[in-house]
């Protein structure tokens, strides 16, 4: 069996549609189970939707509709971004479907049945825009440390004991530093639980729209306790097979709900004795033109638009390479045009236009053959795959945007070459060495393809496709181009604008 990979989003609330925050996940997620799949691994990819709780409710029942049926429409806006945005995801889960609802009471059921379930009664703050419970200390103006609107709720609600698990937690993430990255998360996740853990309400009676809690219907779980059980449910939890992707989990969040995913689902975890994900990954948030991202403002992005204009590809590109993955970023018109014209056209796309026209006017339209390489091209060639190492270091360090800068630094060295080496000179004063020069960068061209499938893969097709290159792995980085293939003509791979 290949080495197992599990990587997962976040599943995303279904109360509007997708914007670039969402979009932004499910690229970098995508990107690591694209190289992971190339690299050889056997790959699970999931995302999904969170289809239950109490403001999916209110925004049906506004509506005039089924909660139902309100969730069956919007989820569709969720899971049309996974083919527009060139998504390998292995599977889209939705916390309403049956195999998920099972999953979460067998959960349930283990967590009672251990000692860590407990009826009582809950009186406290609710933010029913967050689905989440705070403590009076964290509410700041009779809000939510969000800014969420906050409710007082009083009512028979069952508990997880949370607080048993304090020490527990803080334990583990002390033997497991790599659990919670970037490291300033990691501390300000040990900062929350070092202030003293509660146990935590996970279940309603005034709500109907969730998974009710076995044997007592009367009560359904809380929203989270049931939305992150679908890491599980995805893989087929409680049935065996579920083990080798789950000991191999990563989950990448947004940092405004790691606090679930590092607190509240590692406890439910240990409580039920199952194995914690190895990393939780918490990245920053997209800002547009230096401003937050909100509907008042009327400057959300749909990333749909984007590829609408620009193709899936440049969007791409841009999320991935244009900000350290963990920090804030900020998606501005100028930036994402000048990572076009200058990393896509300007540079990868020159060369490749540059070098098989050339090709396919002076030498017949065919790949070459080469005669003995200089040092220069062996430099050249060596490069795709003495960089694999560092590659597969990035994506184990969600250093995203340390990927593409290093690919990008072999077409730099590739675009110098062709300015030294001079090829429509060489065709005059020494065609074989014309051929060796054009073989050489048709092969680099070649190995190039190769590693930039994780961030564009359908660029990156049309070039191996034009070369008539089969074996697309990074095993195939040190075979090498066969002479003698004939290229069709050359067209632009990116527009300038």
């Amino acid at each position: 069996m290949e080495k197992p990979f599990y990587i997962t989003t976040p599943i995303y609330y279904v109360n509007d549609k997708p914007h670039i925050g969402h979009a932004y996940t499910s690229l970098a997620c995508d990107m690591i189970a694209r190289f992971k799949q190339l690299d050889g691994f056997d790959v699970k990819f999931l995302t999904g939707t969170d289809e239950h709780g109490q403001k999916i409710e209110k925004a049906a029942a506004a509506k005039g509709v089924d909660p139902q049926d309100f969730v069956d429409e919007v989820s569709v806006s969720f899971s049309n971004l996974c083919p527009l945005l060139n998504l390998t995801n292995t599977d889209f889960i939705r916390t309403t479907e049956s195999r998920h609802k099972a999953a979460v009471q067998y959960l349930w059921q283990q967590l009672l049945d251990s000692g860590n379930i407990y009826l009582g009664e809950y009186a406290g703050w609710y933010a029913v825009r967050d689905e989440a419970f705070y403590q009076e200390d964290e509410i700041v103006n009779g809000k939510a440390p969000t800014g969420a609107e906050v409710e007082w709720i009083k009512e028979s609600s069952y508990f997880f004991k949370l607080s048993a698990w304090q020490q527990p937690l803080l334990d583990y993430y002390s033997k497991h530093p790599e659990a919670i990255q970037p490291e300033s998360r990691r501390n300000e996740v040990l900062r929350f639980i070092e202030g003293g853990l509660k146990d935590l309400s996970i279940s309603r009676r005034t709500l109907k729209w969730g998974v009710p809690v076995p044997g007592d219907p009367d009560h359904v779980m809380y929203v989270w306790l049931d939305a992150l059980t679908n890491y599980l449910s995805a893989l087929g939890y409680p049935n065996a097979g579920y083990e080798p992707y789950w000991n191999q989990a990563i989950h990448v969040v947004g940092k405004d709900i790691l606090r679930f995913h590092s607190v509240y689902w590692p406890a439910f975890l240990m409580a039920a004795q199952l194995p914690l994900p190895k990393t939780v990954f918490a990245h920053g948030w997209w800002m547009v033109e230096g401003e937050k991202m909100s509907k008042s403002l009327g400057n959300v992005i749909d990333p749909v638009e984007v590829v609408a204009t620009y193709g899936s590809d440049a969007f791409r590109y841009f999320m991935l390479r244009d900000l350290s993955f963990g920090q804030d970023g900020d998606f501005s018109q100028s930036a994402f045009i000048g990572r076009l014209n200058t990393d896509l056209a300007n540079a990868y796309g020159n060369l490749c236009q540059r070098v098989l026209s050339f090709i396919y006017k002076n030498a017949e339209a065919t790949v070459p053959t080469p005669g003995d390489f200089e040092e220069a091209d062996k430099a050249l060639l060596a490069m795709p795959n003495d960089l694999l190492p560092t590659l597969r270091k990035q994506i184990d360090n969600f250093q995203l945007h340390r990927y593409c800068e290093t690919v990008w630094q072999i077409i730099g060295e590739a675009n110098r070459y062709v300015d030294a080496q001079k090829p429509w000179s060489l065709k005059k004063e020494d065609p074989a060495r014309m051929a060796t020069v054009l073989y050489v960068l048709t092969e680099i061209i070649r190995q190039v393809a190769i590693l930039t499938q994780p961030i564009l893969p359908l660029t990156s097709f049309k070039i191996l496709a034009m070369l008539g290159v089969e074996d697309k792995n990074f095993a195939s980085l040190k075979l090498a181009l066969k002479p003698g293939f004939v290229i069709p003509e050359p067209q632009p791979l990116f527009a300038k604008y």
